[in-house]
Order: structure tokens, then C-alpha cells, then sequence
């Protein structure tokens, strides 16, 4: 439960939050907000003050029918905000959310030292061998379908079975080529109904024990959240909150998340109540 992110060890024996930093206009949730060096730079010192250990930062919304941007325009939004944060925070681990293997490289070499990636390689082949290459901690990431059509009808015989496949599969892929960290990412809300997303959150536990590899939870703010509750996503921490408990008593070992000190008092609370 250790990943060496270019020399720095994150130890994931106890769990750890992940704060999203949208460096996009269209997000689903804080769309805009961040955007630009000076608001990401901004937000990355709230996130890291209120504990979290890792800066998630994306340059291309995956937003059901989001608009898909150039390599260039990506590269152009996530790279300053990189290099701003990492010139002012050195310590702290950034990770680059993209599927793309040219923008995980130029991100690596900014400062970057660890790769999320929503499409397991399939929407750029070169991005499995290219994160043997940079050897950082590669997120590994289920989504049935594109962000384009992924939640136009998902279907599954047994959805737990199929990505606990999915999971086997790839990380053999990875392996074989020399990928040595990966951590595991469901996926919630990517080619998944609610009743999907929930039958996975029950059984978050089942592949962080079949595989022995770490389990991400991505549930913050979600539609998950949103249309039990009939809320929109302004209105979705407190089922957040709920949902993260969950994940923490199922085995997440990182909570991708909007909101960090909500997150970090989930995961205080879910201390206390294991060594009681």
C-alpha cells in the first residue's frame, strides 16, 4: 500500500484524500472556478491546508457529451498550473487526470508524478507503454463506453464480475510492460446506472482483496448522489459525505473529492471507529 511517486513514498495504510483541480471551463461541478494559474494556485493552498495529499489536475472535462479539446489546449491549461503549483508547494504529489500519453509525459516533466486516466488506455495506445516509461503511479479507471455515449443504455449481466475482469486484465497488460504502481478506479457514474454504481460501491472491498492493488473512490458530488437524492450537484456534499464513509468501510484507500475538510472529517470518524 505504498507508491513511490518519483522518489516520494505515499503510504496508503491509512487513507488519503484527493482534491480535484479543474483547470476546465465545463466540469461538471466547479467548471471554471479554477481555471487559470492564479484561482488553481488559490484553491490548491485551501485543498492543501484542509489535508489533502494529492492535487488531481485535468485539463479536459469527461462530463457526459463534454466537448473534447485539443492536445494543445489541454497541455495549455494543465501544464502552468502545474508548474505554479509544484514552484510553490514541492512537496505535495500532483497527479495529471488524462487519457492522453503525449499530455501525461509534458505533465510528468512539469512536476507531475502520478497519471489518472479515465479510458484505461483505449483512447490513445500509446499511453500504456509511454507510464512504463515515466514509472509514476498509474490510476487505472473502468468506463463502459465513451464519455460521449458511456450512460446511453449501460448494460451489464453482473457489473461487479465484469470490471473485477476488466481490472485482472489490464493490470497483467501493465505489468507485462513494466508499469510497477497502479491503483484501481471503478469508475462511478462512467457507463453506469445508479443501481450500477451502487452494486459496485457494496462491493468496493472485492477488488482491492482479489488483486491486492489500492482502490480510488470517485464519487464526489456525482449523479449517484444527485438522483437518489433529487438534488443538483451544489446540493450533493452531505450524500458525499455519506457515500465516503461507505467507500472507507468497503477499503478506498483514496477519496477523489471535491471538497477536502468534509472528506478529511469522513475519514477522522471512520478512525475512530476502528479502533473501538
Amino acid at each position: 500500500m505504498t507508491l513511490n511517486c518519483r522518489g516520494q513514498l505515499l503510504d496508503l495504510s491509512r487513507p488519503v484524500v484527493m482534491g480535484i483541480l479543474n483547470a476546465t471551463p465545463d466540469s461538471f461541478f466547479d467548471g471554471g472556478r479554477h481555471a487559470g494559474t492564479s484561482a488553481a494556485l488559490k484553491q490548491a493552498d485551501k485543498m492543501l491546508a484542509e489535508g489533502a495529499v494529492i492535487l488531481d489536475v485535468g485539463g479536459a472535462s469527461s462530463r457526459p457529451g463534454a466537448r473534447e479539446v485539443s492536445e494543445k489546449e489541454e497541455l495549455e491549461r494543465v501544464i502552468p498550473v502545474i508548474e505554479v503549483i509544484k514552484s510553490h508547494f514541492s512537496e505535495v504529489i500532483v497527479s495529471v487526470d488524462t487519457w492522453r500519453a503525449g499530455v501525461a509525459r509534458e505533465a510528468v516533466a512539469a512536476g507531475a508524478s502520478m497519471v489518472n486516466d479515465i479510458s484505461a488506455g483505449k483512447l490513445d495506445a500509446g499511453l500504456y507503454e509511454t507510464m512504463a516509461g515515466l514509472d509514476v503511479p498509474y490510476i487505472l479507471m473502468h468506463m463502459q463506453g465513451m464519455p460521449a455515449n458511456m450512460q446511453q443504455n449501460p448494460h451489464y449481466d453482473d457489473v461487479v464480475t465484469e470490471v473485477l475482469d476488466f481490472f485482472i486484465r489490464e493490470t497483467e497488460q501493465l505489468r507485462a510492460l513494466g508499469v510497477k504502481d497502479i491503483v484501481l478506479d471503478p469508475g462511478f457514474g462512467f457507463g453506469k446506472t445508479v443501481e450500477h454504481n451502487y452494486q459496485l460501491l457494496k462491493n468496493l472491498h472485492v477488488f482491492g482483496r482479489v488483486t491486492g492493488l489500492p482502490v480510488l473512490a470517485g464519487i464526489s458530488r456525482k449523479s449517484m448522489v444527485c438522483k437518489v437524492l433529487k438534488v443538483n450537484p451544489d446540493h450533493a456534499l452531505n450524500g458525499t459525505t455519506a457515500l465516503h464513509m461507505i467507500a472507507l468501510q468497503q477499503g478506498a484507500r483514496i477519496l477523489r473529492v471535491h471538497d477536502v475538510k468534509e472528506a478529511m472529517e469522513v475519514i477522522r470518524l471512520w478512525e475512530q471507529l476502528e479502533v473501538v
